[in-house]
């Protein structure tokens, strides 16, 4: 492209842009509203991350047509969902558990006090003995 018909992107970056420049099917010279809506919403230090993921997307969409990253994304999904089952799973657990334990220190306490009763009877009763 000659400087004259520079793309929207290139215009706004001051710079040359080449007959094979990357961004002009998607910036075009007519439409420079395109780029600087995209250019103000890209904050420079999210650049890199923006640009990795397109990368990624990018690539899933080779190895997967139909769809792309979308698939991994519903397998992360199932992951986490199955998680939180499991992670409920064993909150369940745990919660039976300490009230089975509670249920048992509760009985052994009841049974020590009745049996501390029954000798405190017991003993009482031979005092009785004694006096008599």
């Amino acid at each position: 492209m000659s400087n004259s018909t520079r793309c929207a992107a290139c215009k706004s970056l001051r710079r040359r842009c080449s007959e094979d420049c990357a961004l002009a099917p998607y910036f075009p010279a007519n439409n420079p509203q395109r780029f600087a809506c995209v250019h103000r919403q890209l904050p420079i230090h999210a650049r890199a991350t923006t640009v990795d993921s397109m990368t990624f997307e990018a690539s899933s969409r080779i190895q997967d047509p139909v769809y792309g990253c979308t698939q991994i994304i519903f397998k992360l999904q199932r992951q986490i969902v199955h998680a939180q089952y499991e992670i409920a799973k064993v909150q369940a657990e745990l919660a039976l558990h300490s009230a089975q334990h509670q249920m048992q220190q509760q009985n052994h306490t009841t049974n020590y006090q009745d049996q501390n009763q029954y000798y405190q009877a017991a003993f009482e009763q031979e005092e009785f003995h004694f006096d008599q």
